[in-house]
Parts: structure tokens; C-alpha cells; sequence
């Protein structure tokens, strides 16, 4: 009887994977790490996972008419306001780390299309909805409004007047619920 054990004991044994062999050889060959991902070449952005587009997703309807377009000074002031906003925000060092993984050249396009659609500027927004896209950055209360405080200072850098940010900023504000995370 005991040998029987001893027996299936040893072929056990047998079928068991030699831990130190097993070790040497994961030591021996690291994990390769993944490729970095490649840039378009014709728009310099990082791939992303597919996704349903829809102007919806630009988390506010457009204004009526010209106006706010005007006061931004079309698209040429809204692309200064974008760039001057991401410019000022990958700067600031009490948010800049938020940016470091990101696509910047990806988010200078969705928040210029963002803007330009929100502004009735002639634009299609292209990017996720506000919930997806700010799911994993873990935005804090404090975190926004530093970033509404770059956008302001880009705002009047273009000396776009204080009532037409004001209506800009109450467009924008209800999708706090959205980008703040935590």
C-alpha cells in the first residue's frame, strides 16, 4: 500500500513543472515591452479604440445664430483659445501632470471642435462624450476650476468680452458632472 502511494506520489512529481527551471527561463527571457503605439502621419494623433461619433457628445447644444461665433472671432479665435487654454494648462504646475499621457495634438483638435460646434462656429464635434473621455483621468473639483481659470485667461487674451465667456462658461458648466471624477 505504501509503495502505491510513493508510486503515484513519484509520478505526480513527475508531471510537476521544476520550479527553479521554470524561474531561469522567465529570468532568462524578459517580456518584451509592447510597441508605442504610432501617430497618424497625416494628423500626428495617437490611435484609439472605435467609437460612435455624434455631435451630442459635445456635452451642450449650440448656441442660436452668430453671435457668440463673432465675439470669439470664428474659428482662427477659437483655435487661439483652444491652444492658448492647453498651452497654459500643460504649464500650470498644479494640473500639468493630468496631461503628461495624453494626446495633446488629439486634444487640441476634440476641444477646438468642441468649442467651435458649441459656439455655432460651423463645426462637427468628433470626439467621445464628456463621461468616456474623462472616465480614467480622475478630474477633482479643484483640478477644473484651475482649468476654468486657463480657459478664462485665454478667453481675455483674445479680448473676447466678459458677458460672452460668462455665457460660454454656464454652456460648459453643467458637464462638470461628467468630467469630475472623484
Amino acid at each position: 500500500m505504501i509503495s502505491l502511494i510513493l508510486a503515484l506520489a513519484f509520478a505526480g512529481m513527475q508531471d510537476m513543472p521544476d520550479t527553479d527551471s521554470a524561474q531561469a527561463v522567465s529570468e532568462a527571457a524578459p517580456e518584451q515591452p509592447a510597441p508605442e503605439p504610432q501617430r497618424d502621419p497625416v494628423t500626428g494623433e495617437l490611435p484609439v479604440d472605435p467609437y460612435e461619433m455624434s455631435d451630442a457628445h459635445a456635452g451642450a447644444t449650440p448656441f442660436a445664430g452668430t453671435g457668440m461665433r463673432d465675439a470669439f472671432h470664428g474659428q482662427d479665435g477659437i483655435r487661439r483659445v483652444v491652444n492658448t487654454m492647453v498651452d497654459r494648462a500643460t504649464n500650470d504646475p498644479r494640473i500639468s501632470e493630468i496631461f503628461v499621457s495624453h494626446d495633446l495634438v488629439r486634444l487640441r483638435r476634440t476641444l477646438f471642435e468642441q468649442f467651435c460646434y458649441i459656439l455655432n462656429a460651423g463645426c462637427t464635434y468628433t470626439g467621445r462624450d464628456m463621461a468616456s473621455s474623462h472616465r480614467d483621468i480622475g478630474l477633482q473639483i479643484d483640478d477644473l476650476n484651475i482649468l476654468v481659470e486657463n480657459l478664462q485667461a485665454a478667453m481675455a487674451q483674445e479680448k473676447i468680452s466678459f458677458s460672452a465667456q460668462n455665457r460660454f462658461l454656464s454652456k460648459l458648466a453643467p458637464m462638470k458632472r461628467d468630467v469630475v471624477t472623484r
